[in-house]
């Protein structure tokens, strides 16, 4: 195994970093908006984009947060002819158990940041402790783009071998986003499935129930509110990347200030609005991060790629009940109210076998950067039910 695995360090060259500084001071960025009092109606807005670009250059640090992402194991490895970026950070507990963590758009392995050690180092006994293995999605940061035709379920066939490439023939999975359908496929394949214990969503594109359904709760209502809101009024970006994806190349590539407009955006409207952490430095520290992972690696471009070879958003709820998709091994999904396509109970037990549900509305679409604690306690909390006995996988097919 040794010699398939090559250590790897994020190691952003200075040169690099003063280019991207020198590129940022020689920008004229907006100083009104669109049309006057536009807000957020139109885009992202002046006075955002205008705190974000004083931030980045004279309060945000890069070379800190790279630290921070070396502080745990980062390698290399070729899978199908292809790159497979990854961290492994083991625990050092005995009974540790394996889990895989899916990332999706605009993430990265870094969205992972803020739960891989509590999820190592749990702080007593009761609390189960596992290696976590994050890889970065082909034509992300530093896994190399994926060839043409290339589509998600093919990456659960890479990951999984990545898995048993590190060991660990039997494991669990987190996943999200575009993560979400590499999951599944480890879930209903029966290659996979077999392997998988359980996985734990935090987005699942399920139908909703009717709109005249007497049982609709209140909370259910605001799930419609979000998801219609969602599809009517901000899928500009994905239907760019699933049409253009090489002219969207040539519009970012290089520029980091639209980088950070296009791709920052989303760490303001995918997220609870009155949530105080989206209002903080530490936020901008985040959303900076995962623009510079963005703008250094180059992957602005090939990371459109999962849009234009999968799955289109209209066809998301049709997609996930379809029989070859259903999830057989034990499921759990968390429900974040401020996700972009948040779902219920109703809808997500048509997708697999759901053995956990919760809901949880103080945050959204980025749950491992938002609500790190909450998301941590339902991944021990469906793995528990598992380990303990409490569950039954379905029969795959």
């Amino acid at each position: 195994m040794a010699d398939e695995l090559r250590p790897f360090k994020v190691d952003i060259a200075k040169a690099e970093v003063d280019r991207l500084i020198k590129k940022l001071e020689e920008t004229r960025i907006p100083t009104e908006d669109i049309v006057p009092g536009a807000g957020e109606d139109y885009g992202v807005s002046s006075e955002w984009i205008k705190s974000m670009y004083d931030y980045w250059l004279s309060g945000y640090n890069w070379f800190d947060h790279q630290d921070r992402m070396n502080q745990w194991p980062h390698f290399l490895t070729h899978i199908n002819d292809q790159t497979v970026h990854f961290v492994l950070a083991k625990s050092k507990a005995a009974n540790a158990l394996p889990i895989l963590l899916i990332h999706g758009w605009p993430g990265s392995f870094y969205e992972f940041s803020q739960v891989i050690n509590p999820l190592t180092e749990p702080g007593d006994d009761s609390k189960q402790p596992f290696h976590c293995v994050v890889p970065s999605l082909p034509g992300f940061c530093f896994s190399s783009p994926p060839p043409r035709g290339q589509t998600l379920k093919h990456v659960a066939g890479m990951f999984h071998t990545l898995m048993l490439r590190l060991g660990y023939d039997q494991y669990y999975v987190q996943a999200g986003d575009w993560g979400h359908w590499v999951a599944r496929e480890l879930g209903a394949n029966s290659d996979y499935a077999t392997h998988v214990q359980a996985i734990h969503f935090n987005w699942v594109p399920a139908p909703l129930p009717p709109l005249d359904s007497p049982s609709l709760s209140a909370r259910d209502k605001k799930v419609h509110a979000r998801v219609q809101s969602w599809l009517t009024s901000h899928l500009a970006y994905a239907i760019l990347m699933r049409n253009r994806p090489s002219s969207l190349s040539l519009m970012l590539t290089d520029n980091p200030t639209a980088q950070l407009a296009f791709i920052g955006e989303k760490f303001t409207e995918m997220v609870n609005p009155d949530n105080p952490l989206v209002k903080s430095k530490l936020w901008k520290d985040h959303t900076l991060t995962t623009v510079c992972l963005y703008y250094f690696s180059n992957c602005a471009s090939t990371s459109s790629l999962v849009y234009f070879e999968n799955t289109r958003h209209e066809k998301f709820p049709e997609e996930v009940v379809k029989k070859e998709n259903r999830v057989r091994v034990p499921m759990g999904y968390t429900s974040f109210l401020w996700d972009t396509r948040p779902s219920v109970r109703w809808g997500v037990e048509k997708t697999g076998n759901l053995v956990f549900y919760n809901e949880r509305d103080e945050a959204g679409h980025f749950a491992a950067l938002e609500c790190p604690e909450g998301l941590v306690e339902d991944v021990r909390a469906l793995v528990g039910m598992v380990t303990r006995g409490e569950v039954k996988r379905e029969e795959v097919d």
